[in-house]
């Protein structure tokens, strides 16, 4: 009687991969445009937004570490309990601004400040990351521990969120320095004003 299970486990794996990469790209289309919102716009994050964005860095972490060596569950919990710790930073961004007559940190975008935002994508993506996790679980008992290649779509991923990860850094430390960054930042500390 032939196995059909390891069949249905392979077939599982490629969609698996498939939405690792697509939510590694969402991932890196987040930090693009809050970072294009940052430059063409003039709008300097404040240090709640600059956390909330390494959330999205290491949710971003365990995506691609799935993307470049397999789906394992220490690569999801990176990425979920990364989720959680930005929902957290996210709420306490929004509690702080829920006050009437509080204008918020920073300009809407379709009616929305980015740290609710924020909120809303954090939550999408643990409910995301938990499906995927469940996905995996079939495939996760004939996982081979040896590393494998990512296929374009992965390494497309891979190569924007690396990128607009060394640009985040280099902007935060032109704003920051190497201290603390300010309560609400108007200017780049290490570029002339």
């Amino acid at each position: 009687m032939a196995n059909t299970t390891s069949g249905a486990v392979h077939g599982l794996g490629r969609w698996s991969d498939c939405l690792n990469a697509l939510g590694l790209l969402g991932i890196s289309g987040i930090l693009w445009f809050a970072f294009a919102w940052q430059i063409f716009l003039h709008e300097l994050p404040c240090p709640l937004c600059l956390l909330q964005r390494v959330a999205f860095v290491m949710v971003g972490l365990g995506l691609l570490l799935n993307v470049c060596f397999g789906s394992r569950p220490a690569h999801y919990g990176i990425a979920i309990v990364s989720a959680l710790a930005g929902m957290v930073s996210s709420a306490r961004q929004v509690l702080l601004h829920i006050a009437p007559g509080d204008p918020g940190y920073g300009s809407p975008f379709l009616g929305m400040h980015f740290y609710t935002w924020a909120l809303v994508a954090f939550f999408a993506l643990a409910l995301y990351l938990g499906g995927l996790l469940m996905i995996d679980g079939m495939k996760l008992k004939e996982a081979a521990d040896t590393p494998r290649k990512a296929g374009w779509l992965g390494r497309l991923a891979g190569i924007s969120f690396l990128l607009v990860l060394v640009m985040n850094v280099l902007s935060t430390l032109a704003e920051c320095g190497v201290g603390a960054c300010p309560d609400n930042p108007t200017d780049y500390l290490w570029l002339p004003g």
